[in-house]
């Protein structure tokens, strides 16, 4: 595609556009382009994701990218449509601001001939007084636009209102623009769709205070199938830490994506061209039970954020879960991963196979536990089990963790030794 703006587009990128003839043309040169992050949470979630690849393609297309993390504006929060938001303390947003700066520098390229810059808005803002503050920036903000906002309105009709603090928040990130206007000669803002009076708030401030037109973009939010915004404000939200999202779930996830969601998912999570998802949106609408395109999915997605080791790992868990794969194979982490939602319960070493199958909820009953067995219809580790006198052994708990116990290949449970026994 000739120009950035035309593959974002395909991508499913573009919502909103100050001007977008104008945007087309700059993104013929080089701009210098921006999106913010705030730290109202320890990790990034898969919604920032997609302005993490907003920013990563168009650095790819040769423009020079800042990565802002917000330390002051993460202070005050982003007002939300409908409650005030809790603040949170300022060693809080510090520690959050470390991790985030971390999670989004393995995204972008920060050498090479064009690198990336990675700014906190706490530098320049720290040091202004509450004076300077509404002389110098203030004055250009009019009330009767602000209260336009979609979250400021749907709180003003509210009874809970909205504080002076949370209502000042446009004119923080507006700050922002203006600096990074200035002293980087930054002129285009990319951010999500609910984003858009906030973008707008800088542009009009840059326009006010210097004179100067720069651009604003967004993209729509991705949703699941029920149409809720993938976030963590959400109550479903994908988070980009390891810890609060293991890789094996978040591959599980993107290998669970509906057929309706996933050819959007590709354009926007992999590089895979025109030709390349034209043909796994074939596949989906042709043979939809082989879920190819979702596994490309779910391989491109987690291979993004945690890395083609751990994609191989997740990939060789699955195949020992649902497949025929070794699964004494995994490693302790992947093991516990992948294992952690089964059903089950704590089993002891030396419990017999059958009162283990009772326990993991696999049998109701002594003698349907024998017959199971008998009929060769269950396995440990993917080892089929044929004596019904049989006992767990130290052994059969990989890791000192967990036996896996199946009956056929889609019903599985977890026998988890008991922690003191560990």
């Amino acid at each position: 595609m000739s120009n950035i703006f035309d593959e974002l587009q395909w991508r499913g990128l573009v919502a909103q556009t100050t001007d977008e003839a104008a945007l087309r043309e700059a993104l013929e040169g080089k701009l210098t382009v921006y999106c913010g992050f705030d730290p109202t949470a320890p990790s990034l979630h898969f919604g920032n994701l997609v302005q993490l690849m907003q920013l990563r393609r168009l650095q790819q297309a040769g423009h020079r990218v800042i990565c802002l993390v917000g330390g002051s504006t993460g202070l005050i929060g982003d007002p939300k449509p409908d409650s005030e938001r809790v603040l949170r303390t300022k060693d809080q947003v510090a520690d959050a601001v470390a991790s985030i700066r971390a999670q989004a520098e393995s995204f972008l390229d920060f050498d090479g001939d064009n690198p990336a810059t990675m700014v906190n808005n706490l530098d320049w803002t720290e040091g202004i007084s509450a004076l300077d503050f509404l002389r110098d920036y203030g004055k250009y903000f009019r009330v009767n636009a602000m209260i336009k906002k979609d979250a400021v309105s749907a709180r003003l009709n509210s009874d809970t209102g909205i504080s002076y603090t949370e209502f000042s928040y446009q004119i923080l990130q507006g700050l922002d623009y203006l600096h990074l206007y200035r002293a980087h000669g930054c002129t285009l803002q990319v951010g999500g769709s609910d984003q858009w009076g906030n973008l707008i708030a800088g542009v009009d401030l840059v326009r006010l205070a210097d004179s100067a037109h720069v651009h604003a973009l967004t993209s729509p939010l991705l949703t699941d199938s029920t149409g809720r915004k993938y976030g963590k404000s959400e109550g479903n939200a994908i988070w980009l830490n390891p810890e609060m999202t293991s890789p094996y779930a978040f591959y599980q996830y993107f290998v669970n994506v509906e057929d309706s969601e996933v050819v959007k998912l590709l354009k926007v999570f992999s590089d895979l061209g025109s030709e390349e998802i034209a043909e796994y949106e074939r596949q989906v609408a042709d043979e939809p039970f082989k879920r190819v395109a979702q596994r490309a999915l779910a391989s491109a997605a987690t291979t993004l954020v945690h890395g083609a080791d751990a994609t191989e790992a997740v990939q060789a868990a699955s195949e020992a879960l649902f497949g025929k794969g070794d699964i004494t194979a995994l490693d302790a982490r992947t093991l516990r991963d992948a294992t952690t939602e089964l059903p089950g319960g704590e089993v002891a070493v030396g419990t017999g196979i059958v009162e283990a199958l009772i326990a993991v909820g696999i049998a109701d009953s002594r003698n349907a536990a024998r017959r199971l067995i008998g009929d060769g219809g269950i396995s440990i580790n993917n080892d089929k089990i044929t004596d019904v006198e049989a006992s767990l052994t130290e052994n059969d708990f990989l890791h000192g963790q967990v036996a896996v116990i199946k009956r056929g290949r889609k019903h599985q449970a977890a026998a988890r030794l008991p922690q003191n026994s560990a």
